[in-house]
């Protein structure tokens, strides 16, 4: 059974879908100092609002809040109802260290205890 809304009523309802989401989500996405909220995210990808963000394509962050958590790449796949959706060709979590390039023993001394008697 299909179910037919007139042009307008569908555009009220996907524009007063896309107010709550705006609202709920805490997620940014920052592409060349600019920021723009991210409506929705999944583990491929992510939804913008169409219309209001420019085009996006290639290096991006993704925060949520000030907690940087993603850099990606990306491309746009579809524009679907007054959404915009952007699937990730690369997702790298963000480290809050920098990566060991050697092995650290799990129990490694913190620091070490100096003599200076000199």
């Amino acid at each position: 059974m299909s179910t037919y809304l007139p042009k307008e009523v569908q555009e009220g309802l996907d524009a007063a879908r896309i107010k709550a989401m705006k609202k709920s989500s805490r997620l940014r996405v920052c592409v060349e100092g600019e920021v723009y909220r991210v409506l929705r995210m999944w583990k491929d990808g992510f939804a913008v609002e169409d219309g209001v963000v420019p085009n996006l394509r290639g290096l991006v962050d993704i925060y949520d809040g000030t907690n940087h958590l993603y850099q990606c790449l990306i491309v746009g796949t579809e524009a679907e109802g007054g959404e915009m959706q952007y699937e990730f060709k690369r997702a790298t979590a963000v480290a809050d260290k920098p990566a060991l390039d050697f092995y650290l023993a799990p129990d490694a001394p913190v620091a070490l205890i100096g003599n200076d008697a000199a």
